[in-house]
Order: structure tokens, then C-alpha cells, then sequence
């Protein structure tokens, strides 16, 4: 699943290839793709809009048109791909946007699992999945005070308490992995048995993380491109992640690989260790 690295990426070329292009009209191959409103609608209403800028939000990202807010989540495989003029459709081919200049962006999608929903224009943070996302991974938005409250008020594992997007957003479980191993924490830690240094250091490592991942470009494990077509490069950075059996950079111990909360998780034993409140 693209998490906010890719995402970030992707932004940042659907920016490069589609700014200021105006929609001349847009086919719709999977219903199911369009959330809101029904299809013959969200088609029309696109009709001669103008994308004046893409933003992201978490993992969404936010085409700002002239009357509306298209917002687009790829979850698992969804891709943009843009083409100067008419271009083949796939069987993956799901959405396509023709703009007035010839060119194309097809929107693909091998497992179909990918949203896009319209709200009124400068409304996204209206929209259910946004409200809910905690603040972005940046210095001046993810404070160590308010992340500090949140962990003391759950007894829930670390790693899933970070999946779940409340506290930080855009962490996935590559980046999760990668944090708790840069901070030393196991992954079955107690959210509010960590001390107030642990609490610092993840902090760090979250924003560290995430920042180095998105100026990689993102991690390529599979399928992920960005909207250039480009593969991330974080995957040469990993130290965890992926690394079953490899040894630790750090210590040397072999990095192996669990179940948390239903997720492939992987850490160091030696450098990673589960402890229990009260105990060392």
C-alpha cells in the first residue's frame, strides 16, 4: 500500500504533469471507484474544470479544481500514469481524465480497491477519512506534547497504536517498523508504559523516518511508481523492514519477523526489547 512517502511523490509529479490542465471530460471504466456523488454526476460536474493545484492530506491526495475538491485515495495499487496524447486503455485502466490539450491521466488499479469523491471546493477537511487523521509528521504539527498525551491514554501495542493514524498520520508498516527500530522500541510495547525519553526519541525517528523516505521518493517493495513512472529508493535504506534473517545494522543480531496485530512486523530481539512497567 502507497503510504505518505509515495503519496508525497506522487503529488509532487501529478503537480509537474497536471497543474493548470483543464478537464475537457472523464470516462469511468469501475463504477465502484467513485464514491461520491453517482457517476453520471461526478463526470459532468468535472466537465471544464481546471486543476489548479494537488495537495495531500495523510493519504489522500486533494486535486484542487475550480469549483470542487477532488479527493483521491490509492490504497493498495492505485497509480496515476499521464500521457501526452491518446494512449492504450489497460484492463487496469479504471478512470481516465481527457484534458483540453490532448493529453491524458489514466488512474489504474489492479485490486480496485482505490476511491475518488468530490466535496464542495476548500471543504476536504470535511470529508469522514481526513477528519479523523491526526497531524502530519512535521516538526511544527506533530508536537511532543500532544503525542505524549495520546500514548498515556492507551495500554494498546505501540505499532498498531501508530497505524491507525489518530496520533501521526501516514505511517504504514514499512515506516512504522522502521521508526520503533530507529527509537529501540518492540513493536508489543505498551503505548503508555513508554518513558518520557522513549516518547522524545520516537518522536524524532517518525518525523526522521518519513522525512528521509519522502526525499527517496518513496519505498518500491512491489508494483509502486510514481505519477513520473519513477521507482522510490528507500528500499536501499531499510534497515528492518524486509530484512528477515539479515543482520542488525546496529548490533549485528538477526532481524527477524512476527505477527502484530495482524501485520508482518520486523525488528531486532536484542536492540527491540519488550519490557514489562516498572522493570529496566
Amino acid at each position: 500500500m502507497p503510504e505518505l512517502p509515495e503519496v508525497e511523490t506522487v503529488r509532487k509529479g501529478l503537480v509537474q504533469l497536471v497543474k493548470d490542465k483543464t478537464i475537457q471530460r472523464v470516462e469511468i471504466f469501475w463504477p465502484r471507484i467513485i464514491e461520491n456523488p453517482e457517476v453520471p454526476i461526478f463526470a459532468a460536474e468535472l466537465a471544464n474544470e481546471t486543476i489548479h493545484d494537488v495537495q495531500r492530506r495523510g493519504k489522500f491526495l486533494i486535486f484542487k479544481l475550480d469549483h470542487w475538491d477532488l479527493i483521491s485515495h490509492l490504497r493498495m495499487e492505485g497509480k496515476y500514469e499521464f500521457f501526452p496524447a491518446d494512449a492504450p486503455l489497460t484492463k487496469h485502466t479504471h478512470v481516465v481524465f481527457h484534458f483540453t490539450d490532448g493529453s491524458q491521466l489514466h488512474y489504474h488499479d489492479v485490486r480496485k480497491f482505490g476511491r475518488m469523491t468530490l466535496v464542495a471546493k476548500d471543504q476536504s477537511n470535511t470529508y469522514k477519512g481526513i477528519m479523523q487523521l491526526g497531524p502530519e509528521p512535521l516538526p511544527d504539527l506533530f508536537t511532543l506534547a500532544d503525542f505524549t498525551t495520546g500514548l498515556k491514554k492507551s495500554s494498546k501495542a505501540i505499532k498498531p497504536l501508530l497505524l491507525d493514524q489518530k496520533l501521526v498520520t501516514g505511517l504504514g508498516n514499512i515506516y512504522v517498523d522502521e521508526a520503533l527500530w530507529e527509537a529501540q522500541i518492540h513493536p508489543e510495547q505498551p503505548a503508555n508504559t513508554l518513558k518520557k525519553k522513549e516518547i522524545e526519541i520516537l518522536c524524532l525517528a517518525i518525523i526522521d523516518v518519513l522525512g528521509r523516505a519522502v526525499a527517496a521518493g518513496g519505498t518500491t517493495i512491489r508494483s509502486y511508481l510514481n505519477a513520473l513512472g519513477e521507482a522510490g529508493k528507500f528500499q536501499l535504506s531499510l534497515n528492518v523492514y524486509g530484512q528477515t534473517g539479515q543482520p542488525c545494522p546496529r548490533c549485528q543480531t538477526p532481524i527477524v519477523k512476527i505477527k502484530v496485530a495482524q501485520r508482518g512486523t520486523h525488528f531486532c530481539p536484542h536492540c527491540q526489547v519488550l519490557k514489562v512497567r516498572g522493570r529496566k
